[in-house]
């Protein structure tokens, strides 16, 4: 029973692997640019479409994330951290 249920919970988050990792390398740069007015720089029209694709990709997100503010959802944490490591892939990968 248990397994039936990590096996539907995996089959879940598989295709959405590679959206979250996009949109985390992603969010890297959207602090720069949100940052740019209070340090002195105004946004150009490029900034504002970039920050507007960054708002954008993380709201589709959001159903997902959900999930991690439900009671208990923070449990969780350690099972993404794991299914997002992109290290466990190489090495099995290497070994034979």
């Amino acid at each position: 029973m248990a397994e039936r249920a990590i096996i539907r919970i995996l089959g879940f988050l598989l295709p959405m692997k590679r959206v979250w990792l996009q949109s985390v390398l992603s969010v890297q740069g959207l602090m720069q640019l949100l940052m740019k007015p209070r340090n002195g720089a105004p946004w150009t029209l490029e900034d504002r479409l970039e920050i507007r694709q960054h708002l954008k990709m993380l709201g589709s997100l959001t159903p997902t994330i959900a999930l991690f503010a439900l009671p208990g959802g923070t449990l969780l944490l350690p099972l993404l951290a794991w299914f997002l490591d992109r290290r466990h892939n190489r090495e099995r990968v290497k070994k034979p």
